[in-house]
């Protein structure tokens, strides 16, 4: 776990990912009067409906058409991963139910009976866990559509930008992690 963290925490150095403040609101003018520009605080809500009626719908309705297929491969990959294992397991099952009625000629005559027993227990744990990843990731493209909606109604400028540097100690000679933060009037 810890190994993970530091793999992690480099890989975020070396990204150098940048963060972005909010601005103000656009203000138009027409003729006399000044009108501001509102968010559209119903997006979020319409984006979210629209992906759980149909998955991805909810990431057209924000114009991110690169993550449709992303939401239709992860959840393609879990719902053939469940009909692989409930497959197998029925077999297996098969074959477990034929052997109590002293029929031997199945597909799995080389498997005695507690390998039989195992192989459908193992089909059937990874049938339940495919079915979980489908309900997860039918979830995720809701909230992902939902947030996305919602983050989308900030305006951002280069104004302040935070980016994480590594910065060589003189004494130790070792790597530091530190956080340069910019912003300009």
């Amino acid at each position: 776990m810890i190994r993970f963290f530091y793999i992690a925490l480099l890989a975020f150095c070396l990204v150098r990912p940048t963060v972005y403040a909010q601005q103000k609101l656009p203000v138009t003018t027409n003729k006399d009067s000044l009108k501001i520009q509102q968010p559209n605080f119903l997006a979020p809500s319409r984006a979210a409906f629209y992906s759980a009626i149909l998955p991805g719908l909810g990431q057209a309705y924000n114009k991110k058409y690169w993550k449709i297929p992303l939401v239709y491969a992860a959840l393609g990959t879990t719902v053939y991963a469940y009909i692989f294992n409930n497959n197998k397991y029925h077999d297996y099952r098969d074959a477990y139910k034929s052997r109590l009625l002293g029929q031997t000629g199945d597909q799995f005559s080389y498997l005695d009976t507690p390998r039989l027993i195992k192989a459908q227990q193992f089909h059937q744990r990874n049938r339940d866990l495919s079915a979980l990843l489908i309900g997860v990731f039918y979830v995720l493209n809701i909230v992902e559509a939902n947030v996305d909606a919602h983050l989308m109604q900030f305006n951002v400028n280069d104004k302040l930008t935070v980016q994480p540097n590594l910065i060589q100690n003189e004494i130790t000679q070792r790597q530091n992690l530190g956080f340069g933060v910019s912003f300009q009037f």
